[in-house]
């Protein structure tokens, strides 16, 4: 439990390190004001043809009587818009790193060096890093998917559908948000996709107290644009703390409490 207070610690810290260096947090928004007006267009435009695309989907309903054809259709409709919602909430951030590349890798340097110590660079070109940043969101675009349809299916099962099912919707939302946003620190420390999955499995309970509540607060309008440069801080400091060496025996022997406590 100590470790999902710990995460979210991290996303306050970065929104005060974004409150603290004003011109940074106006240069992080725009990214997701462009990627914001997409995806309200498109949300809009499935609120209005769900219910026409669970028609079409469920022919088979057309000559059920009422009410059976009304409460298939209109919770076809709303688990249709609850299915493509998740999946905004979670492609939103992938697809703003991606618009945003250049502005999050210049912000996340920042908060780096205003840290002290090294301040690890990629080396690629700008094309490759938008390269390299597609295919991994589009592989975990893949992994979200997967377990969209899974928990789409579990919705139908009653009680657990409408209990555990949206818990566990959370948590997947918050571990692969976490994951798009530290992913921005951590290729440029030289991570591949797997061994950054790797090492957020090996702190699940953190990754998902930073990533879970930032999920809860994308689902609130416009939100989402205005947390980016704050969750992006929040993550690089994450991403610090994971990759950190650890403190060696020796290293503890020479510590200067170790030398006044002799």
């Amino acid at each position: 439990m100590r470790d999902l207070g710990a995460g979210f610690s991290y996303l306050i810290k970065g929104q005060r390190w974004v409150g603290r260096h004003g011109r940074w947090f106006g240069f992080g928004l725009i990214p997701g004001l462009i990627t914001l007006v997409v995806y309200a267009a498109a949300l809009v435009g499935l609120g209005y043809g769900a219910d026409d695309f669970v028609a079409w989907a469920t022919p088979f309903a057309d000559d059920w009587s009422s009410p059976w054809l009304g409460l298939l259709r209109v919770t076809l409709t709303a688990l249709v818009f609850a299915l493509g919602l998740f999946l905004a909430v979670i492609t939103f951030t992938a697809v703003t790193l991606l618009v945003g590349q250049p502005f999050y890798e210049s912000l996340s340097e920042q908060v780096d060096r205003s840290e002290g110590g090294d301040v690890p660079e990629s080396g690629l070109p700008l094309w490759r890093e938008l390269w390299v940043s597609a295919r991994d969101s589009l592989r975990i675009l893949v992994r979200v998917s997967l377990y969209a349809v899974l928990l789409f299916a579990l919705g139908f099962v009653p009680v657990v559908g409408q209990t555990v099912v949206p818990a566990i919707g959370f948590c997947v939302t918050g571990y692969f948000l976490a994951e798009e946003l530290t992913a921005v620190a951590l290729q440029r420390r030289g991570l591949v996709l797997a061994d950054r999955l790797v090492l957020l499995r090996g702190r699940r309970m953190l990754t998902l107290g930073f990533g879970v509540p930032l999920g809860l607060a994308f689902l609130v309008p416009f939100v989402a644009v205005f947390l980016m440069p704050g969750a992006v801080a929040g993550a690089t400091l994450l991403a610090r703390d994971l990759t950190a060496p650890p403190i060696d025996d020796e290293d503890a022997a020479l510590s200067p409490y170790t030398l006044n406590k002799d």
